[in-house]
């Protein structure tokens, strides 16, 4: 490569930087993992997820699996955030 010339990977990596998209693009990698970190079972009562300031509001069409969730939310929120590869999410809310 001549000195002006650098690998698709880097050049995509400095748009990706420059424009701010990283974050974003991670966010949806975060939400689109939910059902392989979660399973099919919690995957079929997840009514909605949306990221907001670092925080997934997970809303839920059961109280009782709300309930259980809540007391695994750090446990799950590490294992989001290490299938991405980076901190998507500080928090997450169950609604």
């Amino acid at each position: 490569m001549g000195t002006n010339e650098i690998s698709m990977k880097e050049a995509i990596r400095r748009l990706l930087e420059r424009y701010r998209l990283q974050g974003r693009i991670n966010e949806i990698h975060l939400v689109d993992s939910w059902p392989v970190v979660v399973g099919s079972l919690i995957t079929k009562h997840t009514k909605s997820l949306k990221i907001r300031n670092g925080i997934l509001f997970v809303e839920l069409d059961s109280a009782a699996l709300r309930n259980e969730l809540t007391y695994a939310r750090t446990k799950l929120m590490a294992k989001l955030n290490e299938e991405v590869g980076a901190e998507v999410i500080k928090d997450i809310v169950f609604r």
